[in-house]
């Protein structure tokens, strides 16, 4: 059995997404999946399966949907990617109040990379590490020009879905 983590994208944002943690919880059951936890209201699942992590994500998105009549991007990373994406922080002498990751579907092409590095949003900074876009946001997530563009699939070719630092520290806790 591995150790995942689970990142649904836009759940409880809004009247039309509503997902009950516990119905999560149960619907992550129902195909298989054991020590299944969730974190906070926005669809943070910490879980266990024998299921490799693109099958997992699949049968997650495919129950989700005839169980709760949602359709989220789901996101899946091991314990131990989840746990690499806290060592590869390069924002370390930044206030952790302020930075944010954000969870692709999948890599970014070179050509999406780019673009996402070349935006110049000052003092907001970003990192481009594997399929996570770190970004330290100084006056926060809400207003930020940067964040609004790279979580655009359009620019990185792959939905994304943010999490602030706490969060993920708190994720990566959980599934250790």
């Amino acid at each position: 059995m591995t150790s995942y983590v689970v990142l649904l994208r836009g759940v409880n944002v809004g009247g039309r997404t509503r997902v009950s943690m516990a119905a999560l919880r149960k619907t992550c059951a129902s195909i298989g999946c054991v020590d299944v936890a969730t974190y906070i209201q926005s669809g943070n699942v910490v879980l266990r399966s024998a299921l490799g992590a693109d099958v997992l994500r699949d049968r997650l998105a495919s129950a989700i949907d005839e169980q709760l009549g949602v359709q989220p991007a789901v996101m899946v990373r091991t314990a131990g990617e989840m746990a690499d994406v806290i060592r590869h922080n390069p924002f370390t002498d930044a206030d952790t109040a302020t930075l944010h990751v954000g969870f692709l579907g999948g890599a970014p092409s070179a050509d999406a990379a780019e673009r996402a590095t070349a935006i110049g949003t000052p003092p907001e900074k970003l990192a481009l590490i594997g399929a996570e876009i770190y970004l330290h946001l100084p006056n926060g997530l809400g207003r930020s020009k940067l964040a609004a563009a790279v979580i655009n699939p359009k620019l990185m070719g792959a939905t994304v879905t943010v999490r602030n630092w706490r969060t993920v520290t708190k994720l990566v806790e959980m599934s250790a």
